[in-house]
Order: C-alpha cells, then structure tokens, then sequence
C-alpha cells in the first residue's frame, strides 16, 4: 500500500519553498494544472514588503505632518488657535489661495478646450481630439496655454473669497443673533459667499480678461500676463481690462452661492448619516468628506453658472471697443441662441466638479494643519451653548 502515499520528496516538490535551493534534491518537475506553483511565492512576499514600506511612509509623512502642525500651532503659543481673530482670517486667506490658485492651474488643459469650444463650437469635435490637435500644432506648451494669468488670478480671487467668506459669516451671524443664524444658516451661507464674491471678481477680472484672449486667439497675442496686461491698457485703457466684470459676476456670484451653501449642507447631511460625531473622525476622514462634499456642490455650481461663462468667453473674446454690455450680450445670444449658452457643459462639470471637490480638501486640510475645525458639519460652539 505503500505507493498510496505520497513520498518526502513528492512532497517537498509540492510544498517546499523555492527560494531554500539547497534542499532540492533533484530539478523540479512542470506543474499539473492542479499543482500549486512555488515559484510565484516570492511575488506575494514583494507585495507585503510594498505594502509594509508603504505603511511606514505613511506613519513617517504623518508624524512629520503633525510635528509641522505643531510647530504652527506653536508659534502662536497656543495649542488650538481661536475662531475669528486676525491670525484665523490670514490663515483662511492663505489656505483660499492655495485651494484655488494650484487647482485652477493643474485643470488649465480642460480649461483651455472649454474656452475655444465656447467660442466656437465647431473647432473640435471632443477633448482627446482637441488636445491631440493642440499638441500637434502648438505643442505641449501649447496645452497650457493661459496657465499664467490663471494662477495669478485665481489665486487673487481664492484669497478673496475664502478671507471674506469667514468674515462676512461670522459678520452675518453677529447682526442676527445665535438663534436666527442657526435657524436661517442657508440663507446666512448665501449672502456671505456672495458678498465675499464679489469682491474676490474685481481681484479675478484683469487676469480672466488676459486669460481668455490668450486662450481663444491663436496664435496667442501675449507672450505672458503682465505683457497682456501691459497690451490690453494701452489700446483699450485699464477699461479693457473689466470689460468682462459684469458677466464674470453673473457668471461667479450664483456659482460662489452655490457651491458654499450646498457644501456646507451636504457634509452637514453626511455627518448626520455616519455613526458618531465630526469630532471623532481623524483628519483623513474629515478630509474624504470635505472631498466629496466639494465635489458634489461642484457639479450643481457648474449648471447654475455655465450660460455666463459661456458669456464671459464670448464677451472677453469678440467684444467691440466702446459697445454697450447690453448690446453685446444681445449681439453674441443672437449668434448662438439658447442651446449655445450651453455649450461645453459636460466638460466644464467633471472640471469644476474636481476643481470645487480638491479646493475644499485643500482648503480644510490646511485648516487642520493650523488647528482649525474643518468647514460644515457642525453648527458654532457659541450658538450651541445658547440653543
């Protein structure tokens, strides 16, 4: 009965390591297709030595990154830093100009393909085919095209908006009171967004008028922001420069509403369905949060706000020397009707949809860095102690 049995070295055949040479006795054998294969044991043992570097690096940026949020804190010599003072309003006007100015840029490719696409709609037919063009006749450079005054401007009007988002709400909530700022939150989330806004477009302006010319005439007539700036007031006056300000209002203030007042309810809503409170999550959580909110508001801001940009394209692009704004919106709806107020929707909602989901991840996660709660999901400490 012996050959009923499996033998030492069948045995070691099917179950010994491949790496122990010395062991073997004789070559090994071609697996049956039921045979276990020894020689891919060394692959699972790659992947649990990346997966155990990568935990190591993780637990290494983490340290280093609450060590540098530490030191933050500390210079101001408190551990926590105080809401509403003049060191939170210089920290959320950095943080806005972070958020906006660095992801404004990385998305200057889709931009870029918007913009023309608004302008004219017949010049490509889709992004990939676009951007292939472009690479062909202009080059790589030729994709971030406007990349320039886009970090300048939006850095500008990040700042804006984000410093005087936070003042203006908490502004808002001082003249109604605890009771109704809580009460009537929404509504006190939309006139701080659209006051801060508003300032923010008069920062924003100069550089969007440079931006588009650049990116909707080619070849580009500027080597640059400044040049464009410098071109645009000798033949037009700083006029020229603003000559878009009514519509990047039109086009910016309901989208700035938006995308304030719905991120605030929607991260409000998913911390009321997750199990705990906002406190208990750690900042990955919390960031993955501010991610999702951001990116949800980002796509409802851009349907509300996409017939005025179209207009901002159009007006910065082929407005006459002197014509009236009302003439030249007229003028240009004429030439394109209502379905061409639409026009590059679909690109301009997974861009803004990114755009809006990364700010606030950005934005939030440098508020973390300087001891701050994250934005939404939490109604004010003072107003909760008197409700």
């Amino acid at each position: 009965m012996s050959h009923l049995f499996p033998n030492q070295h069948i045995l070691h055949q099917s179950f010994g390591s491949p790496l122990n040479q010395r062991v073997r006795t004789s070559p090994a054998t071609k697996p049956t297709p039921f045979q276990a294969r020894p020689e891919l044991y060394a692959a699972y043992s790659v992947v649990d030595d990346a997966k155990n570097k990568a935990q190591q690096l993780s637990a290494e940026a983490q340290k280093e990154f609450d060590k540098a949020s530490d030191a933050a804190k500390g210079a101001t010599g408190k551990k926590q830093l105080e809401l509403y003072t003049p060191t939170f309003y210089a920290a959320a006007t950095f943080g806005g100009l972070l958020a906006c100015g660095l992801t404004h840029t990385a998305v200057t490719p889709l931009d870029l393909v918007k913009c023309r696409r608004q302008v004219d709609a017949s010049l490509y037919k889709g992004n990939f085919q676009a951007w292939g063009l472009i690479l062909r006749q202009e080059g790589f450079r030729g994709i971030f095209t406007g990349w320039s005054p886009t970090l300048f401007g939006y850095s500008a009007q990040g700042a804006f908006k984000y410093g005087w988002y936070e003042f203006f709400k908490k502004k808002y909530s001082d003249l109604a009171g605890p009771e109704n700022a809580y009460k009537y939150k929404t509504i006190l989330y939309l006139s701080a967004s659209a006051s801060a806004e508003f300032l923010a477009d008069i920062a924003l302006c100069p550089f969007e008028a440079v931006k588009v010319r650049m990116q909707t005439t080619m070849p580009p007539p500027y080597k640059g922001t400044f040049d464009g700036i410098s071109k645009i007031t000798a033949a037009e006056g700083v006029g020229g420069l603003y000559k878009g300000l009514y519509p990047l209002w039109g086009r910016q203030i309901p989208y700035t509403m938006m995308k304030f007042a719905s991120f605030e309810t929607i991260v409000e809503k998913i911390y009321d369905r997750l199990p705990g409170k906002k406190s208990d999550y750690g900042k990955g959580a919390q960031t993955a949060v501010s991610f999702t909110g951001g990116y949800l508001a980002g796509i409802l801001c851009a349907i509300v706000s996409h017939p005025a940009d179209v207009l901002v394209s159009k007006l910065n692009a082929n407005r006459k020397p002197g014509e009236a704004f009302g003439a030249a919106v007229a003028r240009n709806y004429k030439d394109m009707g209502f379905m061409g107020l639409w026009n590059g929707l679909p690109v301009r909602i997974v861009m803004i949809g990114t755009l809006t989901g990364l700010q606030w991840m950005i934005y939030d996660y440098f508020k973390m860095f300087m001891g701050f709660p994250t934005t939404g999901g939490a109604a004010p400490p003072e107003i909760k102690k008197k409700l």
